[in-house]
């Protein structure tokens, strides 16, 4: 086992993650509800991937969307929870430098295209209920396809610079990250060089990202909300609005976690540690188990489909 404490080094081969500092002896009661909430996010999930390609009548655009969604969820917490709990777990600490690297791309690329992923989604409500008889000529396949690809194209390539610039710096104070995985800011921190374009860089990408897919889901609610305040009915305009519920709830279990990290890491400098890192594991596991339990419960297809699904399990 390396020692925590060297710091006499020049660009170290491995770094030391300690999980959660200042909490150490309560690491296996934390991994409990941690492990668990991991666990259903990977059952939901695979679930609503089953489900879909199970059941032809789901092979729609929306369906589509949702799938990268679970893909993405099972993506981000795969990249960081079982280091998390091998820490909690074996006091298995030691990340080398080129898997640090590659967790950090992936934690960071992912996490944008759920943001896209769900401007897709928005995209897919707008187009259901403002041009109902043009959905199926609008979101074509070929449609589909190309949006999905811009989401991907979009967040791989946005966060390459992340472990580019992570890896040009020199690192001679300490090998030694106090965090359970290898954020950008986490590991450039260490390094002994002004690192004012990689703070510069994630404060673009965070602000860009958010700030576009904000509007454009802005936008396209907007054009919902007015195509739904003109139904004749009180019940036709409730029904109508139904249909974005697991939408919006799919935005909120992003956006406000996310929304609340990043200020907390910002301005909460008189913020315990541990309890920064507390939050941080809440936000990466959070909307991957959300998202499936608010499809599964909210999509009358899938809850029928499950329903399904336990009735013949029963019989």
């Amino acid at each position: 086992m390396s020692d925590f404490n060297r710091t006499d080094f020049t660009n170290p081969s491995t770094f030391i993650l300690l999980g959660i500092p200042g909490l150490e002896a309560a690491h296996i009661w934390i991994s409990i509800p941690f492990c668990a909430m991991y666990a259903i996010a990977v059952l939901g999930n695979f679930t609503i991937l089953f489900i879909v390609k199970r059941e032809p009548g789901l092979h729609g655009p929306m369906f589509f969307f949702l799938c990268m969604l679970a893909v993405s969820d099972l993506v981000l917490s795969t990249s960081t929870l079982p280091k998390l709990l091998s820490i909690f777990w074996f006091n298995s600490r030691e990340i080398s430098f080129s898997a640090c690297l590659t967790q950090m791309y992936f934690v960071h690329s992912f996490s944008g295209m759920e943001s896209g992923i769900l401007v897709a989604m928005a995209f897919d409500r707008f187009v259901a209920i403002c041009h109902p008889l043009r959905y199926s000529t609008i979101l074509t396949n070929s449609v589909v396809a190309k949006i999905c690809l811009t989401v991907v194209l979009r967040s791989g390539i946005l966060a390459i610079p992340y472990p580019l610039l992570a890896r040009r710096w020199p690192y001679c104070r300490t090998n030694i990250i106090p965090h359970f995985y290898c954020g950008h800011i986490s590991v450039v921190k260490l390094a002994c060089a002004d690192i004012r374009i990689s703070s510069y860089y994630g404060l673009f990408d965070l602000l860009s990202v958010i700030g576009m897919d904000g509007f454009f889901i802005a936008v396209s609610y907007t054009q919902i909300l007015r195509a739904i305040f003109r139904l004749p009915t009180k019940d036709a305009r409730l029904k109508t609005f139904g249909t974005c519920i697991s939408h919006l709830c799919a935005i909120l279990a992003l956006y406000i976690p996310d929304l609340f990290f990043s200020l907390m890491y910002r301005f909460g400098h008189n913020v315990p540690l541990h309890f920064l890192i507390l939050i941080t594991c809440v936000y990466h596991l959070f909307p991957p188990v959300l998202h499936p339990i608010i499809y599964g419960v909210r999509t009358k297809q899938i809850r029928g489909r499950l329903l399904q699904l336990f009735t013949h399990k029963k019989t």
